[in-house]
């Protein structure tokens, strides 16, 4: 149900005050319309559900609950409890169902292109561009997979380690030197920027007490995947793109009109901008004024390849674009939340600790970590599935319907969007014992096929998963095995508006240094 409060809320935090009115006067509308809208929707296909009016839906409740401290999947944790484990609703004008299962899950998964495709809202297709991985057709996805898969080979991501964990290393050692509490959200949102990670620039929780690290201090990660992928040091130049970048982020879950002082257009316009300016880094290559060895020039050493072994000029821009924005603050989170659910858990954190401190026994002192370190970390791999598990930093993945079928035997019309809820699949108690609590060893086991998904499965498969993993345990060996840390904000509340789950504190913790293994 929508409240005369979210309205308001929403209207407050979505737009400037010249659009308020506006606003407002649609909610004023739907309110009204509500009297003669109130009955529950056709069980079309017997999904229940409430669609609400048409094109306008659920939305605003869906922007109501992203705009609050329990962050948007509270929307689809309402509903569950109104209609049940199935439910479907409408979202900027577009049927969804929430499909709660890993049944459900293997049979969307296993036909994608197939029966289902991407289903993406028009607000986040837009952000990233029509020639984005996330966005073309198979044939295309299948071509531009292949060619934008070198950064993730393992001979890149072995020299990655060695970059990352030089770069953490440091980064940890200054902080706990200059004995300042630090957000750690901040921190790791900056510190994968720095490597190929950074993919997710969203805005950053920032905080303002004279004591907590700000983002100034903590770009190292933005700076360093853009330096990777297309050797940005200017320090101008690098925060333009960041601010950009950031709009851009913003405007992912938004009503898609232009209407200036609005989410999406300040994000459309911040895009434009960020095209314009990969345009002409490209156009400067081209012309020979600058030529680093980096992703970008590997692509353009392809200019005179065939069609199919080539990107155009487009296809290269959405996919840095796509790049910097879909792995960073994804990361980034779940380093965040790695954290907070090891300090809750200490005997996690010490038998995690006693791994790392035996690899690093064997060790130079200041000698880096290598792969096969990493291979090592048998408790580390599982510490990172059940932080991946719980946080769920990709609340649901999103396909469409490319004709009408059945689902466990509901009925799925063409067109329909149906979301495999990752997050109620890893909550399952008949799939996870215990499901609220932190229990790497659950991972001791075999888990039931499409019960783990945090980075989807089959042909859609995240491309940066691998890199993903080993970033998060490069960073738990370097947390547990040279320090111990207290949180100064418990807060759970998470932050607003922000499309996957984030500690609204950003976890801010202080770091000691680990003496002797004590």
């Amino acid at each position: 149900m929508l409240w005369k409060e979210e309205l308001v809320l929403l209207a407050q935090n979505y737009f400037d005050t010249t659009t308020v009115a506006a606003v407002l006067s649609v909610g004023i509308l739907v309110l009204v319309s509500k009297v003669c809208w109130r009955q529950r929707s056709k069980n079309v296909g017997g999904i229940p559900g409430h669609l609400g009016l048409p094109f306008v839906g659920e939305t605003f409740s869906f922007l109501s609950a992203n705009n609050s401290t329990r962050g948007c999947y509270q929307f689809v944790r309402l509903r569950r409890l109104w209609h049940g484990r199935w439910f479907r609703t409408r979202l900027f004008g577009k049927i969804h169902v929430f499909v709660p299962s890993a049944e459900g899950a293997k049979a969307i998964l296993a036909n994608d292109f197939v029966q289902f495709n991407k289903g993406y809202v028009k607000s986040m297709g837009d952000a990233v561009g029509e020639k984005s991985l996330l966005c073309v057709s198979h044939e295309d996805h299948r071509r531009i997979r292949r060619l934008l898969a070198d950064p993730f080979s393992m001979t890149s991501l072995s020299k990655f380690v060695k970059q990352f964990d030089d770069m953490l290393s440091k980064r940890l050692q200054k902080l706990v030197k200059d004995g300042k509490s630090f957000v750690l959200l901040d921190f790791s949102m900056k510190v994968i920027e720095n490597k190929n990670i950074v993919i997710f620039l969203k805005h950053v929780c920032l905080t303002w007490q004279p004591t907590y690290l700000t983002l100034c201090d903590s770009q190292i990660t933005f700076d360093s995947m853009c330096n990777m992928l297309m050797s940005l040091r200017d320090e101008s130049t690098l925060r333009q793109i960041e601010k950009d970048c950031t709009a851009v982020t913003d405007a992912m879950l938004s009503f898609p009109f232009m209407i200036p002082g609005t989410r999406y257009y300040k994000g459309i316009k911040a895009r434009n901008r960020l095209m314009e300016r990969l345009g002409e880094i490209i156009s400067r290559r081209r012309r020979g004024e600058e030529s680093p060895e980096d992703f970008l020039q590997s692509m353009l050493q392809r200019d005179s390849y065939p069609p199919d072994q080539k990107l155009d000029d487009s296809e290269i821009m959405d996919n840095l674009l796509t790049l910097i924005i879909a792995s960073q603050t994804t990361t980034a989170a779940a380093m965040m939340w790695s954290v907070k659910f090891l300090d809750e858990n200490r005997e996690a954190q010490e038998r995690l600790r006693e791994e790392q401190l035996s690899i690093l026994r064997k060790k130079e002192d200041g000698e880096l970590l290598t792969l096969e370190d990493l291979n090592k970390m048998s408790f580390g791999s599982k510490v990172v599935k059940e932080t991946l598990r719980m946080s769920n930093v990709l609340l649901w993945f999103p396909r469409v319907a490319l004709g009408d079928c059945r689902l466990e035997g509901f009925e799925i019309k063409k067109g329909w969007h149906v979301n495999i809820d990752a997050t109620c699949i890893h909550y399952d108690p008949d799939l996870y014992k215990d499901p609220m609590q932190f229990n790497p060893s659950r991972f001791d086991e075999i888990q039931k096929p499409y019960s783990f998904i945090p980075f989807g499965s089959g042909p859609r498969t995240c491309l940066g998963i691998n890199m993903a993993k080993l970033t998060m345990l490069v960073f738990l060996h370097r947390m547990t095995g040279g320090y111990r840390w207290t949180v100064d904000d418990p807060d759970p509340c998470l932050e607003k508006k922000a499309h996957i789950p984030r500690l609204r504190s950003g976890c801010p913790i202080t770091l000691k240094t680990l003496y002797d293994g004590t």
